[in-house]
Parts: structure tokens; C-alpha cells; sequence
């Protein structure tokens, strides 16, 4: 109690994103969150002002309480006690099974606001995310471009984000837009939101990286259609490409990397970022999954070597494997 309060008077100086979301999924989020700190609370305050009130009414100078030492047992404080936590706990794990799956990140939106279907004829604009050391890049095969600490998307459009990491372990997270989720190298999540206002949100990692950790930060840009058509034409302007061998100096370390705008780049760059195949001679994973589902022997392991270190000299083309990348839920 004596820390929370700070920080609800602190909470006054400027508006909390998990409480005040933007997007329909976070906004979601945040209302479970809301309605189970309200449940859990119906017994806490509860325990710590009884505490209070006995040790008030059975104190050393109150005459009038009665001392009754032989009493031990009464049905009623019984039911209270076990029966009030039973019944949260049931309503707190009916909300987070209901919601998790409701919510679940691989799911497509259903809906882009609250009694709004998704339209028909919008197709999700799909977004593919690689977390680098200490940056993000992002994808948007639609368009054809990319960009390096900048993400944006129209407003009241869904968003189908697939993500990856070219080194570390990271972890996605925009509070106004949904929930965190974790970036792997070799593996590949997905993401499922909608931006419901305009506006510049704050992007960053949830998951310590290294020293760069706390520099790896993007902004989210939520606009208009209009707006968003501006941007690319603007990202596209740039005349910039990233292939193989830009995606190598891109992905070296850096901390407070600039905002970036890439015009085109290499259709399977990020395909092959994920399958651990992006030097020259590395076979890709996906290729070595496939050939052991064929009951070969992926005998040749050196295409999973860190990076920088000499891999397989063998056809490393991505789209000929029959077996995709390993999936995480």
C-alpha cells in the first residue's frame, strides 16, 4: 500500500499507455487486466482492514472485548474464508481463459473496433519484423520497402506481423498497439493488432539484450490512409536497396541507430534471415528440415553456425525447401 500510493499520485502527471491503449487488442488487455486487479482487490482491502480492526477492537486496553480462549472453530468465518477465495479464483481463471484465447496473438482479428467487423476487401497489411542488435527492422512485403526504427500502419487496418531475430533473444512490444511478444533466432512469431488513432507511439524491447538493450527503441506511427500512402512514397523516395550484403553491415551491433528507409529489398531476405541462411554458402534451415523429412541425413551441419563463421557450400535458396521454419506458440 505505502508504494502504491506514490505511484498513483505519480500516475497523474502524465497519461499510463496500459491504461489508456490506442488499439483494440491492447485495449482489450488492459480491461482484463482492470476487471482482475478489481476481483483480486474484493479480498485484499478487505484482510488488511480487518487486521486493522481486530487489533484495534482486541487491544490490551479495551475492557469491553470479549476474551473467549477456548473458541475455535465458527462455520460462518469458514465459508467466508474458503469459500470467497474458491469462488475468485474461479472467476479470475474463467476471465484468463476466456480472454487469453480470445486474444491469442496468432489469431486474426475478428474485428478492427468494438462492434466493427473487419472489412472483407481490406487485406491485413502484413508486416515482417527482425530484431537486431540494437535495432529493428521491418518489412512490408506489400510495398516492397523496408525501414530501420520506424514502424507505421493506417488506422482501423488490421496488422499480421511475423517476427524473428537475427541474433538475440528480444521482445516486441508497442503498450498502445498489444501485448509483448518474444523475438528468436531461427524461429518465427506472429503478432495480430490494429491501431484505432493517429499518433506517435513508443516501440521498444521488454527483454534484456546486452549493453545496446536499453537504446533499442522505434517509434510506431498510426495514421491515416492517406498519410500512410505519403509515407511510402516518401520510404520508396529514398532509393536505397538492402540485399545480402547491406543486410550484413546493417546487422552489426550499433546502439542509437538512426531511422532508416530502404526502397527495395531482396524478395527472400527475410526468409532467409530465419532460416540462419543470409552469408553466401550457408544452407538454410528449412532445407535441412526437409531433407530430413525425406529420411535424409542433413549431414551438413556448418550452415548452423553463428555468424560469421564458415558455413555449407550448397544451394541455400529458401523457397525450394518443402518444410517451413519451426513455428513458436
Amino acid at each position: 500500500m505505502l508504494l502504491a500510493a506514490p505511484a498513483l499520485l505519480l500516475g497523474g502527471c502524465q497519461k499510463m499507455v496500459l491504461l489508456h491503449p490506442d488499439g483494440l487488442v491492447a485495449s482489450e488487455q488492459s480491461h482484463m487486466m482492470i476487471v482482475t486487479t478489481a476481483i483480486l482487490a474484493s479480498i485484499i482491502f478487505p484482510v488488511i482492514v480487518a487486521c486493522f480492526v481486530v487489533a484495534w477492537r482486541y487491544r490490551a486496553s479495551n475492557k469491553r472485548a470479549t476474551y473467549d480462549p477456548k473458541w475455535d472453530h465458527s462455520p460462518q468465518v469458514e465459508l467466508l474464508v474458503w469459500g470467497w477465495p474458491v469462488l475468485i479464483i474461479m472467476a479470475v481463471g474463467g476471465i484468463s481463459w476466456v480472454g487469453t484465447h480470445r486474444l491469442d496473438p496468432y489469431q486474426p482479428l475478428a474485428q478492427v473496433a468494438k462492434g466493427t467487423p473487419v472489412p472483407a476487401n481490406d487485406p491485413p497489411l502484413q508486416v515482417d519484423v527482425v530484431s537486431l542488435r540494437w535495432k529493428w527492422l521491418f518489412f512490408y512485403p506489400q510495398y516492397g520497402i523496408a525501414t530501420v526504427n520506424q514502424l507505421a500502419a493506417p488506422v482501423d487496418r488490421p496488422i499480421a506481423f511475423k517476427l524473428t531475430s537475427d541474433a538475440m533473444m528480444d521482445s516486441f512490444f508497442v503498450p498502445a498497439l498489444a501485448g509483448q511478444i518474444y523475438t528468436m533466432p531461427g524461429m518465427q512469431t506472429q503478432l495480430h493488432a490494429v491501431i484505432n488513432k493517429p499518433g506517435s507511439y513508443r516501440g521498444f524491447s521488454a527483454n534484456y539484450s546486452g549493453e545496446g538493450f536499453t537504446d533499442m527503441r522505434f517509434k510506431f506511427l498510426g495514421m491515416s490512409q492517406a498519410d500512410f500512402s505519403q509515407w511510402v512514397a516518401k520510404v520508396r523516395s529514398s532509393g536505397q536497396s538492402l540485399d545480402t550484403a547491406s543486410y550484413e553491415q546493417l546487422a552489426k551491433p550499433e546502439r542509437n541507430a538512426p531511422v532508416g528507409y530502404y526502397a527495395h529489398f531482396q524478395p527472400d531476405l527475410f526468409q532467409r534471415i530465419l532460416n540462419r541462411c543470409v552469408e553466401p554458402g550457408q544452407v538454410c534451415r528449412s532445407m535441412l528440415m526437409a531433407e530430413d523429412a525425406r529420411g535424409g541425413a542433413a549431414s551438413d551441419m556448418a550452415s548452423m553456425q553463428p555468424r560469421g563463421q564458415p558455413g555449407a557450400t550448397a544451394d541455400s535458396d529458401p523457397s525450394k525447401a518443402a518444410a517451413p521454419v519451426t513455428t513458436v506458440h
